[in-house]
């Protein structure tokens, strides 16, 4: 997702560890000058949190196109000053909407693998991961950047901007994370990675499709087989990873 740069994405490094609460703008009760603020600044955080957690189930369901500042503020019971006083217009709220997704997206996928050394056991845990996350239905409606990249793949503008940011992010966080295991003798020298990288993404994406139209989560379990099959056909020693998927809605996520 955006900001991936080397081994993780930095601007995946912040949120709550529930990583359904995120503000990328709280603070934890201080200004920058080292000043406590006055409780205000603590209510308009929090206000922005709860907003910015039913936006982001609203978006991945309905779309950012159904997001309005009257409509949060009718269905919270806040304030529509207060909430336009936060966000200022629906294209900042979208895009706070995008980028507070991004950071669940990291704290449920991206962050439980850090720890784990470069390999295809890692790849895989990465996909895992991905799986649990749509089929947990971790967003109301699957994957969030799924819905969200189809409602604006054709237009252009600063969420359009930031949704393929986001897109393009996490397909070069996939590759660099193959080519690490590549590197580290997990996968055979000649692997075509960003191939690889598309095929099982393309997996995730179809399974997460499927789901959410049809109620059908074996799709998950089509889908995490074909990852492993492919990923145990590329890899020096394929005993390293599971001989079966093993995966079900209550896998944990850093699995």
């Amino acid at each position: 997702m955006s900001g991936t740069r080397g081994d993780g994405p930095t601007r995946m490094g912040t949120g709550s560890p529930t990583g359904r609460h995120v503000d990328r703008r709280a603070t934890d009760g201080r200004a920058t000058d080292g000043r406590s603020t006055d409780g205000r600044v603590e209510r308009g955080n929090q206000t922005r949190r709860l907003v910015l957690d039913r936006t982001m189930d609203i978006a991945s369901v309905e779309g950012l196109e159904g997001l309005s500042l009257g409509r949060i503020a009718t269905e919270l019971k806040l304030s529509k000053s207060g909430v336009f006083a936060l966000f200022g217009s629906k294209e900042e709220l979208q895009l706070a909407t995008v980028r507070a997704a991004t950071d669940v997206y990291a704290t449920h996928v991206v962050r439980p693998t850090r720890e784990l050394p470069p390999g295809a056991g890692r790849v895989w845990a990465l996909c895992r991961n991905w799986l649990t996350y749509s089929s947990t239905r971790v967003f109301a409606g699957g994957c969030f950047f799924y819905a969200v990249a189809a409602e604006f793949d054709a237009r252009s503008g600063p969420v359009h901007d930031a949704i393929a940011t986001s897109l393009d992010d996490w397909v070069g966080y996939v590759e660099r994370t193959i080519e690490k295991a590549r590197l580290a003798g997990g996968f055979e020298a000649e692997l075509d990675v960003p191939q690889l990288a598309f095929e099982i993404i393309a997996l995730m994406e179809a399974a997460n499709a499927k789901s959410v139209l049809h109620g059908d989560e074996v799709a998950y379990e089509r889908a995490a087989r074909g990852i492993l099959n492919r990923l145990r056909a590329a890899a020096t020693d394929p005993a390293a990873l599971p001989g079966s998927p093993d995966f079900g809605r209550d896998t944990p996520a850093s699995t």
